[in-house]
């Protein structure tokens, strides 16, 4: 199922031809069924072993994406947000914000190896494999927990004075991160272990997914229905979403917005040098605000629920053993 709609300037002629002819096709295939509680946030893919490791509450679930089948389940992830994976080092991540730790798990048993105390409510983890280092980025004690992921060590504790959010390896190796409340897209050193540059994103309110591109592009996506692109050399250009955006996404060529409260996902390109637009808007489901994206199969997946109807001024509550990944399929 797809929605079109395209972004054009006004009077273009010939606008609707062209943005047609960059509008990508997707396919959607049969969701995965995990059922249990509706509680998750992150979504991680392990493309060349075939695995989608999903957050669940108090656990993660790990998928085969070729047979889309429950392989295991790590236990005792209470509150997991972020995944991430070292498969230089064989071990896998959990980010458990109720406990304030991460857990370690062995990538070929999924057994657990132990879990290491990091700050408080840590919200993104990700792994730099170049530096072997696994950083946690917490939003209550607004700070960055900086790991030796060999030796499974704190090395560092780095504060942001902000509440940071995903976060991508970005241009030098740098590590890039969205800080949520004060708007700005900062940079960390893995080897001076400092942050290096903050940046304003203009126009953009509470940032919190984060994609990078081939070129070291970065894609952040706001909560007052914005998507801001930045340049290595610092130029930026903001680009109309959907509305409930929590994730982004690369793939083939096209930045990718999940958006939760429309229950879409906004598609943006690159359609003239250095020129962003959004050229569809794909359909998913109420509640999707996080993706992940597979190279190799050129697949995008994002896990929701079914909900009950809105009521006025309440949280829509979402439905027991609903609880899915919903699969799209590039053409």
């Amino acid at each position: 199922m797809r929605i079109t709609t395209f972004l054009l300037a006004a009077g273009l002629c010939g606008g609707a031809a062209a943005a047609t002819s960059l509008a990508p096709v997707f396919k959607t295939l049969a969701p995965i069924h995990i059922g249990g509680e509706a509680r998750w946030d992150y979504v991680q893919i392990d493309s060349p072993a075939h695995r989608l490791y999903v957050s669940h509450g108090t656990q993660t679930e790990v998928i085969d994406t070729e047979s889309s089948q429950l392989l295991g389940t790590i236990p005792d992830t209470a509150g997991v947000h972020g995944i991430a994976i070292a498969s230089d080092l064989g071990q896998g991540y959990t980010r458990n914000g109720k406990d304030n730790s991460v857990t370690v798990f062995d990538l070929a048993t999924l057994k657990v190896k132990g879990k290491i105390k990091v700050g408080e409510n840590p919200d993104a983890i990700l792994y730099d494999p170049s530096h072997q280092l696994l950083l946690t980025f917490n939003g209550k004690s607004e700070d960055l927990t900086v790991v030796d992921a060999k030796r499974g060590e704190v090395i560092k504790t780095v504060a942001v004075k902000g509440k940071p959010e995903f976060a991508q390896i970005g241009f030098g190796g740098k590590i890039i991160f969205n800080i949520e409340d004060s708007n700005e897209l900062a940079s960390f050193d893995p080897v001076s272990l400092a942050l290096t540059q903050r940046i304003a994103l203009k126009g953009c309110e509470e940032p919190t997914g984060l994609a990078v591109d081939e070129q070291f592009r970065s894609y952040s996506v706001c909560k007052n229905k914005r998507m801001v692109i930045v340049a290595p050399d610092g130029k930026q250009q903001t680009v109309k979403i959907g509305a409930g955006a929590d994730g982004a996404a690369w793939l083939d060529g096209l930045a990718l917005s999940s958006n939760g409260a429309d229950g879409t996902i906004s598609v943006v390109r690159e359609t003239s040098a250095g020129h962003f637009d959004s050229v569809d808007t794909l359909a998913t489901a109420y509640g999707a605000r996080t993706i992940v994206a597979d190279p190799a199969t050129h697949r995008l997946y994002l896990p929701t629920a079914d909900f009950e109807p809105a009521q006025a001024q309440a949280k829509r509550k979402s439905k027991p053993n609903t609880f899915r990944v919903l699969v799209l399929e590039r053409q």
